[in-house]
């Protein structure tokens, strides 16, 4: 694990007259990660603007954004997809996973200039796997978009990134909610936000209760995704299997086993490092690929803010910190 710069003892000391450091966690979870814009909008309205962000996955993606000040420009960009646009994003691949990830990363390059992290408005880092060790890897040094890359490498489904001599995967494997990074990078108050509390078993659960068009469901994903594989199913060559066996698709099954991991894992970290305020959005009912439904990931967002402004107020007040 990459050493991170020493801490400033003055924020720390018993009496010290500072404000304390606020630091921000952005949790882990694909597409749900877009509620990540909404809460950071909802604390700017409560006068929280944190002085540290960490993320993990596609926290590091919105992470990288916020600290960068480009988080309206995302956020309208976020809410102006559709599904057609996240599949032009897809790069496929048949080595180390199903998508290569280079024309995401372009594109956030092209449209959210690349910055090292030392240029940044605010202080950040990101979380990730190294595959060979399993190590837990804290990166904030470099190229911004590379470490966000690494960040979000979801296994079996982006490849793997080679950065700084490492082959690295997503963070959420070891760390979904990095609080460990938060309070090493210098945070004194840790807002923390999970996406995974009303994940498991949702896949299935939504499906009678929110009906959505086949091409927007996860079993869509699969088949365009095998397609351009080159497998059967959309290309007219043979069908996919029935329906009627009941049997989850492809992305469907790799998704629900990954959230459930990531859930269980997140759950255990917490509770050995919790944060002093955990903010909880209820966004099971998204998929993994679900980009295009930003909106109403982004109005969770807010609306989780909300149910936990109480405990929010009430830290911030009894530090005397920001939007006290």
């Amino acid at each position: 694990m990459a050493e991170l710069p020493p801490l400033n003892p003055t924020l720390h000391a018993a009496g010290a007259g500072d404000s304390p450091v606020v630091g921000l966690v952005l949790g882990s979870g694909a597409a749900r990660g877009w509620a990540h814009l909404g809460v950071l909008r909802a604390l700017a309205n409560e006068g929280v603007v944190p002085q540290i962000v960490c993320g993990c996955s596609i926290g590091a993606f919105v992470g990288a954004a916020a600290a960068s000040g480009d988080l309206d420009k995302l956020t309208q960009w976020a809410e102006s997809l559709k599904w057609q646009d996240v599949v032009s994003l897809l790069d496929v691949s048949l080595r180390g996973g199903l998508i290569k990830g280079e024309r995401l990363i372009q594109f956030f390059e092209r449209n959210f200039v690349d910055r090292d992290f030392s240029a940044l408005d605010r202080r950040f880092a990101c979380v990730a796997t190294e595959l060979d060790s399993g190590r837990e890897v804290w990166l904030h040094e470099g190229s911004v978009s590379a470490a966000v890359r690494a960040s979000i490498a979801l296994p079996g489904l982006f490849t793997p990134v080679m950065y700084q001599g490492r082959l690295l995967v997503d963070g959420g494997l070891v760390n979904p909610v990095p609080v460990s990074l938060c309070r090493a990078m210098g945070a004194d108050v840790v807002i923390a936000v999970d996406l995974g509390s009303d994940m498991a078993g949702r896949a299935w659960r939504r499906t009678a209760r929110e009906p959505v068009p086949k091409d927007e469901t996860e079993a869509g994903w699969s088949d365009r995704l095998l397609a351009r594989l080159g497998f059967p199913g959309m290309n007219g060559a043979a069908p996919l299997p029935d329906a009627s066996t009941n049997l989850p698709s492809l992305v469907t099954v790799i998704t629900s086993s990954i959230n459930i991991m990531q859930v269980r894992i997140a759950r255990s970290r917490l509770a050995g490092e919790p944060a002093d305020v955990l903010i909880s959005p209820r966004v099971g009912q998204l998929g993994l690929m679900d980009y295009h439904r930003a909106g109403e990931a982004i109005v969770e967002g807010e609306a989780a803010v909300a149910r936990a402004r109480p405990a929010l107020r009430y830290l911030l007040d009894q530090l005397g910190g920001p939007g006290a």
